[in-house]
């Protein structure tokens, strides 16, 4: 059984179709199917449904598929392990994120990598929540990254960071020079709020009613990258990570306030198939970004300091 033709098989179930996964690994989609046929004759047995669109799996190929991530992950493990003998860790890493995970913080991050592991190719998508889920669940991706991940089934987590929620004003707001402010304080105010199908969404307003807040939501939106664009705008208030608005106090566009009396904060963790053994390139990776990617955290907490300095300034003189 040749090992190449179990890649094929593992591409042509993850695309569930033969012509999207010989275009995926750059082969013709007759080679595709013939390789498939060729593990089907080997073995005995219909791994593959051709009469179904998109195609399904047999009973037979489910069982054959798990089987063959498992050899597959272990192999580029073998492979990868032989490579650090000459330490020189070569490899690619598939990762799907959430969108607010931070896009420039996360390249710097990478670029940073890149200079270390120069022989290492990451390549990184943006999604939304499900799907990062079913990027890990297909095996499209080596892990993904999101905010409150859920374990269970398939799916493995590996806590990283918890981001504390502070409130986002405009720089002209009348609250732009607090830098603390009570919940209650925000009662009826006009709100820029997420999508109600988003987690972060449902615990803020489990949060705000839990404080007996009632806000005024004007604007919706599906990501955070457009509520922030809606509070510039004036047209209202949020409550957002504050990692995800550092870049906009730096430009002055935005002003993040801490929330007193109360810890909230979204964790955001690395999660991927259980049982599935990174590659050397993937664990890397992982233990890069868990001791390194804080810097960020790092920065908002010395903007806070830095403001705190300057209020205290205002006040004494």
């Amino acid at each position: 059984m040749h090992l190449k033709n179990v890649e094929i098989f593992c591409e042509v179930a993850s695309n569930r179709s033969f012509s999207k996964a010989a275009k995926a690994i750059h082969i013709s989609q007759s080679s595709a199917s013939q390789a498939v046929q060729s593990l089907e004759e080997r073995l005995g047995v219909q791994l593959i449904n051709r009469s179904t669109r998109p195609l399904e799996l047999t009973p037979a190929g489910q069982v054959f598929l798990s089987g063959c991530r498992d050899i597959l992950d272990r192999f580029r493990q073998v492979e990868e392990s032989l490579k650090t003998i000459q330490d020189d860790v070569t490899g690619r890493i598939r990762i799907s994120a959430i969108y607010s995970v931070g896009l420039l913080s996360m390249e710097r991050f990478i670029k940073n990598f890149h200079q270390q592991y120069p022989g290492i190719d990451i390549q990184l998508s943006y999604s939304l929540p499900d799907d990062v889920y079913d990027h890990v669940l297909q095996d499209q991706v080596d892990f993904g990254i999101l905010s409150f991940p859920r374990e269970g089934g398939e799916i493995s987590c590996v806590p990283w960071q918890k981001q504390e929620i502070v409130l986002v004003v405009p720089a002209d707001h009348p609250l732009a020079e607090r830098t603390e402010i009570a919940p209650a304080e925000i009662n009826g105010e006009p709100f820029i709020a997420l999508a109600s199908q988003l987690k972060i969404r449902r615990t803020i307003n489990r949060w705000l009613k839990e404080e007996g807040v009632q806000v005024d939501i004007t604007h919706t939106f599906d990501d955070i990258e457009n509520v922030k664009r809606a509070v510039e705008a004036g047209a209202g208030i949020s409550l957002l990570p504050h990692p995800t608005v550092v870049r906009e106090e730096v430009l002055g566009t935005l002003k993040a306030i801490r929330l007193m009396g109360v810890h909230w904060v979204r964790p955001l963790g690395i999660v991927h198939r259980r049982h599935k053994q990174f590659s050397i390139a993937a664990q890397r990776f992982v233990e890069k970004l868990q001791t390194e990617f804080v810097d960020d955290v790092s920065m908002v907490n010395d903007h806070y300091r830095a403001r705190q300095r300057q209020e205290a300034v205002k006040s004494n003189s």
